[in-house]
């Protein structure tokens, strides 16, 4: 549901820009409430509430492309802004590229993703305080004497966001956000302190797991890099788990952009139609995901939503083109930014797929690291724990995966059924054969 005093204003801004001078603009309106909480040593360490309005008029004259920002939403102050955002974009180097998208792209969806929930808006600070204190407990009750410090933390957040354009585009969105999050550090062995943590990010308060939960997660993930070690150098199957694959995953994701293919910084660039990775790899990219972190009916560019496979079956189906990189390379436009990336799960337990393998990692987090996204190498540190015949008997850390992703992602040979739900990227655990692990 549109708020019309936002539309009001957004119209008015279109109007009098129009006025002033004959040129294409955009405007995006964008109003945010948030509230944050902090509790370190069983008292609050930071209590902050924000509410932030922008605005941002993009224009396009003659080739000419600006993109202006304020916080000042007066219309007596607007005005000003608005000529001197004229004035200025005229001072910019001509790009024939740069314009609005055409309106034969734009057209109304109508779907519920259920991404605001009133629930979460009416928490009251009494309710956040209690959550965020409650996780702080439970992971100090039962951390274990090991336990050297803990921190909680909750982001709630409610957010509105309009965007019009002179050649017809209106669109709306409201959007509510509850993230909870624990770090625990632990003594271990000599100066060591191995840290690690707790989290759930949802866009629906029952969507929400209990504190016990995540402080449960935050303490077994803390306490799984106790006493680790350096193993040799060895070849072995690797589990990379749910929570951690964006974290390779990105590297490959990067590669599918408009702007690095065009600048010729992509190892995917020539690669559209072709099979690069295992025939069990498949990425769609999922704008209507029901109470989806990354869900949404358009971009920013006013394109419609709509469900796009990036890769099929090990094969580059499409990439991420916003208007101005779909100009430049003379393609479709797609979508300029990822809403929901989802990889399909398997049927298999991590417990199943660790049973399966009989020796190998269980990667739980990447330290550091690089990708190069023109010719597709990285390298990354590890930490998680090796296991032999399906049991985890040592936990690891020091170590070092280095590979090409056109060679990595063909070792993909099965997934896992636990996709992880509190992110906009649905990953579940992934397991390769032979990688190798640089150690001691």
């Amino acid at each position: 549901m549109i708020n019309n005093e936002l539309l009001d204003l957004g119209n008015w801004i279109i109007k009098t820009t129009q006025n002033i001078e004959h040129v294409e603009c955009r405007v995006n309106i964008q109003n945010n409430r948030g509230v944050e909480l902090r509790y370190r040593e069983k008292k609050p360490e930071i209590i902050k509430e924000a509410i932030d309005k922008n605005l941002t008029l993009d224009l396009f004259i003659d080739g000419k492309y600006s993109s202006q920002t304020t916080p000042d939403l007066r219309k007596s102050s607007l005005e000003s802004f608005i000529r001197k955002s004229i004035e200025n974009t005229k001072f910019i180097e001509k790009d024939t590229y740069r314009s609005l998208t055409d309106s034969k792209y734009f057209h109304n969806i109508n779907k519920e993703l259920s991404i605001y929930d009133h629930n979460i808006k009416d928490l009251s600070i009494e309710e956040l305080h209690k959550l965020v204190s409650s996780l702080e407990s439970y992971c100090l009750d039962h951390g274990g004497d090991k336990v050297i410090s803990v921190e909680s933390n909750i982001w709630n957040s409610e957010s509105e966001d309009l965007l019009l354009t002179s050649n017809g585009f209106k669109g709306s969105n409201q959007t509510t956000n509850t993230t909870i999050y624990a770090s625990i550090s632990m003594q271990d062995e000599g100066d060591r302190k191995p840290y690690s943590y707790g989290y759930a990010r949802v866009r629906n308060l029952s969507d929400l797991p209990s504190t016990d939960d995540i402080g449960k997660q935050a303490i077994l993930n803390t306490k799984n890099l106790l006493g680790a070690k350096k193993i040799n150098t060895e070849k072995l199957p690797i589990i990379i788990e749910n929570k951690s694959v964006p974290r390779i995953l990105g590297g490959f994701v990067n590669a599918l952009y408009g702007s690095n293919i065009q600048q010729k910084r992509s190892f995917l660039s020539d690669k559209k139609g072709k099979v690069v990775t295992s025939n069990i790899f498949t990425i769609m990219d999922d704008p209507f995901v029901e109470k989806g972190i990354g869900s949404r009916l358009y971009d920013y560019d006013g394109l419609p939503a709509k469900k796009m496979l990036l890769v099929n079956e090990g094969k580059v189906e499409n990439f991420y083109l916003d208007w101005y990189y779909s100009r430049k390379l003379e393609m479709e436009p797609t979508t300029g930014r990822s809403s929901n990336l989802v990889i399909q799960p398997g049927n298999k337990s991590v417990e199943e797929l660790m049973k399966n393998i009989g020796r190998g990692i269980l990667v739980t987090g990447f330290i550091g690291g690089n990708s190069n996204s023109t010719t597709g190498d990285f390298s990354v540190g590890i930490e998680g724990q090796l296991f032999d015949n399906g049991k985890p008997i040592q936990a690891i850390a020091e170590m070092n995966i280095a590979d090409n992703h056109l060679n990595f992602w063909n070792k993909l040979s099965a997934i896992g059924n636990d996709p992880w739900k509190y992110s906009s990227w649905i990953t579940p655990s992934l397991v390769f054969n032979d990688i190798v692990i640089s150690g001691s």
